[in-house]
């Protein structure tokens, strides 16, 4: 459940998917900072750090031991780099060294991933109905594909009362019922894939040495704007798909532990520059 890079300087959530018919319940704790260091007018460098940790109950029987599956963490370190490349266009680039292990011994080789992101962004709050375009390449060594993948998001605030925003891995739609209440509905992707130190032996004599989830959420979600840039909120809402595997050494499919739709649940503090 961890997404690319975000606009955010303060984040602090929980997330929780209850047990379902598969008899797994997660837990989900994330924390972010970035600190913006301004090199000039309009240059800036971002140093940042992202912590999440998932916490497993698992009452389902499984065919192996799963004891080492109860606590994944995923640690992100972020550096970017912005400027202005003219009066219309900002250029952000975010490099983003990863740990995703369940740290059972320390760290090893497998443990570490390297992600990278390139935008180009385009922003008009002066006018009557403000957007901002963002387009641009993310490449996430945890995908397993061997090449970059779209990030697009355009945002409209096409109402005083109302916006949108169309994008990839999220898209929303919201109504602001006064200055510092907001409602939303919003689709987007969430999952994570996290190395496995110890092999599990599954049956059919396979291995398994990483977990990954794979998930397209609907939800509905309310914000409190205490000022412009923090705010509070609660989401809730399903996994319309939903893919929690065990993967083999090279990256197939190994073993499914849930494959069907779940409730989703999730709030926190934020502090954001949009």
């Amino acid at each position: 459940m961890v997404g690319a890079q975000t606009p955010d300087l303060l984040r602090l959530e929980y997330t929780v998917i209850p047990e379902n018919e598969f008899g797994i319940r997660t837990n989900r704790y994330r924390a972010l900072f970035n600190a913006p260091i301004k090199l000039s007018t309009e240059n800036y460098l971002v140093a940042g750090m992202e912590y999440n940790r998932y916490e497993f109950e698992i009452e389902r029987d499984l065919p192996f031991d799963f004891n080492n599956l109860l606590r994944l963490h995923i640690i992100d370190l972020n550096l970017g780099y912005t400027f202005m490349m003219n009066p219309d266009w900002r250029v952000v680039g975010v490099l983003t060294p990863r740990i995703a292990s369940n740290l059972e011994r320390g760290l090893d080789n497998n443990d570490l991933r390297l992600n990278a992101s390139l935008v180009f962004w385009k922003e008009r709050k002066e006018l009557d109905k403000p957007y901002r375009l963002i387009l641009g390449l993310s490449f996430n060594s945890a995908t397993g594909l061997p090449y970059p993948l779209p990030l697009i998001n355009y945002y409209k605030r096409f109402h005083k009362n109302w916006s949108y925003t169309l994008g990839i891995p999220r898209s929303d739609f919201k109504f602001y019922i006064k200055d510092k209440h907001v409602l939303e509905t919003a689709v987007f992707l969430d999952g994570y894939f996290v190395n496995l130190q110890s092999n599990i032996e599954l049956p059919d004599n396979n291995l398994g040495t990483a977990i990954s989830l794979s998930a397209l959420v609907g939800t509905l979600g309310y914000q409190y704007k205490i000022t412009k840039e923090v705010s509070v909120y609660a989401l809730a809402g399903f996994s319309m798909l939903q893919e929690g595997l065990i993967r083999d050494g090279d990256r197939g499919r190994a073993f499914t532990l849930n494959d069907e739709g779940n409730f989703y649940l999730r709030t926190g503090f934020k502090i954001g520059i949009f």
